[in-house]
């Protein structure tokens, strides 16, 4: 039986998969851009985001967190409150989120433009 050795590119590829699948999530961006300004609580940042069930996003701040993006801080009150900021990591990722936004903004118009043309295309077919 003949042995195969891993191929370098391929594991590097899977590395920045996973990276990736989780920074280019949509929930990923918006809680970023959410806990830019300053830390917030659960339901601020839900309140804030909009369209985001409470199962997803406590799945994706759970993720943040184990990938070291987001730190949760638990206080001591009745009942306690919960509240979520960027790390270092996760605000160093605040700028190329925005620079995206900003490629968002500004080509928006030009792509529903394209949308429309090509759906309009296919329904006259």
């Amino acid at each position: 039986m003949e042995l195969t050795v891993p191929d370098p590119i391929h594991i590097e590829c899977s590395r920045f998969s996973g990276v990736l699948g989780l920074i280019g999530d949509k929930w990923t961006v918006m809680i970023v851009l959410t806990l830019i300004e300053r830390p917030r609580r659960f339901n601020d940042i839900k309140r804030t985001i909009g369209g985001i069930s409470q199962q997803m996003l406590a799945r994706t701040l759970r993720a943040l967190e184990r990938d070291g993006m987001v730190t949760r801080t638990v206080h001591p009150t009745v009942p306690p409150q919960v509240e979520y900021a960027l790390t270092v990591l996760g605000g160093s990722l605040a700028g190329p989120i925005r620079a995206l936004g900003d490629w968002a903004g500004a080509h928006i118009a030009e792509i529903e433009g394209s949308r429309s043309t090509f759906d309009k295309s296919r329904s006259i077919s």
